[in-house]
């Protein structure tokens, strides 16, 4: 009888819906947002537990958080125990508390208390980005004991830039670079090769703004992260850093113009109605001043026409200067420790700044209008008001950020709407003003 040939495997049902080529996660997540909400999930499901884990780091909040609540959830735990922890906690903070109780409990015991205790943390502080899952070598470990206790840990850990060397009381001693422990002579004590140092560590509750501006500074790839008493708990790696800084500039791009800083397009449209209306509310406000200003002096505008033309020019040119002191100090308050002195030295940079680009734009201005009207006057008016309101620009767009951090408030936050309201209303006072003591009288 003739032996009948093997069945073909038969392949997943979704099992073409990824291009061969895209091997690598990120490119693999990207693929993955194409697809339906049943599509990514048959994917997932089929795909290796690591190589999905690394797929689903990968993916938007809003995308994972989907896959995650409509997955079944032992297939869902599965792919999150292969997770980074500090990953696994990024995408379960997207889920709903309800649903992220029942994926946990679909987890070992040992996995599920360490996820519980990292989302214990604000995700906006060191610990609520570090990752713990580290090589930690005691101090009193030789450095070939050391290479052989990494070799054996490495497969479970993210990969190490840096040895840790603690205590017996998982106090931090020592950061060592692996190839600074590669080079030691074989039979050194680990607490000779680290020696004497200046640790630089953060606090579990400092900001993750200033974590990325620490690591930053001093050029790390990891930094550590300590308790109050000093003992390691995690370490912040340069990519989580990225991450923030990415998050941080959106926020401020966002709140700028009085639009919700975690807003996107995927953000419930009702939800970004109630983010945004207030600040809406507050420029139609600021708006109903500058055309009261403007009322004010309707007589003026009826005596000569002209004005009118001529004065969204300078709220406009103002403005335009406030932008980007505006943006010089958000970016300055970003990267930089906060030096109250400092900021207000560059408060008074800004204004020099002002004061002769006022002068410039002032002066074509005036000889523009001067060609054009053959009036002499008009056009001094014009250029005195633009110098005077760009000066003014100037001093507010470095001011506003620093008044809004007194008060407590993110500097970025509608930052933009403060400062068009002010330039428009003094602009447009300032020019008409002038208008009708030299102009009109």
């Amino acid at each position: 009888m003739a032996q009948q040939p093997p069945e073909k495997e038969t392949p997943p049902p979704c099992g073409n819906e990824l291009n061969a080529d895209a091997a690598h996660p990120a490119d693999r997540a990207e693929q993955l947002e194409q697809l339906s909400l049943a599509e990514q999930m048959c994917v997932l499901r089929h795909l290796p537990a690591d190589e999905a884990a690394e797929a689903l780091a990968e993916l938007d909040g809003q995308v994972a958080r989907d896959v995650l609540e409509n997955m079944d959830a032992d297939d869902a735990a599965r792919i999150l125990s292969e997770m980074w922890p500090d990953d696994a906690v990024d995408v379960l903070d997207e889920v709903d508390e309800g649903h992220r109780d029942v994926l946990l409990n679909s987890m070992t015991p040992e996995d599920a208390l360490e996820l519980r205790a990292l989302l214990t943390f604000d995700p906006d502080t060191a610990a609520g980005v570090m990752n713990t899952e580290i090589i930690l070598v005691n101090s009193d470990a030789s450095v070939d004991d050391a290479i052989l206790q990494i070799r054996s840990e490495l497969e479970d850990k993210e990969m190490p830039y840096y040895v840790y060397v603690v205590d017996s009381m998982d106090k931090l001693v020592g950061v060592l670079s692996l190839r600074d422990l590669m080079l030691s002579k074989p039979g050194t004590q680990v607490r000779d090769a680290v020696g004497k140092q200046d640790l630089i560590t953060v606090s579990f509750d400092a900001d993750k703004s200033e974590v990325a501006r620490i690591l930053g500074h001093y050029n790390f790839l990891c930094l550590p992260v300590v308790d109050r008493e000093g003992h390691l708990m995690g370490v912040v790696t340069h990519d989580d850093v990225i991450d923030i800084l990415q998050d941080e500039a959106s926020a401020d791009m966002l709140g700028m113009v009085g639009a919700g800083q975690t807003e996107d397009v995927d953000t419930p449209w009702l939800t970004s109605v109630r983010m945004r209306l207030p600040w809406l509310v507050i420029n139609m406000l600021n708006s109903a001043m500058s055309a009261f200003i403007v009322y004010m002096f309707e007589g003026n505008i009826a005596q000569m026409a002209l004005l009118a033309v001529l004065m969204p020019m300078v709220a406009n040119q103002a403005g335009n200067t406030g932008q980007q002191a505006l943006a010089v100090m958000i970016r300055q308050l970003a990267t930089e420790k906060f030096d109250r002195r400092k900021a207000w030295f560059a408060v008074l940079r800004e204004a020099k700044i002002g004061i002769l680009t006022g002068m410039i734009m002032g002066m074509l201005a005036c000889f523009s209008i001067m060609l054009l009207t053959d009036n002499l006057l008009l056009g001094a008016v014009m250029g005195s008001a633009l110098l005077l309101d760009m000066i003014l620009g100037a001093v507010a767009g470095g001011s506003i950020p620093l008044i809004l951090r007194a008060l407590g408030r993110d500097p970025a936050q509608a930052s933009s709407i403060f400062l068009t309201a002010l330039t428009d209303g003094a602009g447009f006072f300032i020019f008409l003003s002038l208008a009708g003591l030299f102009l009109l009288t």
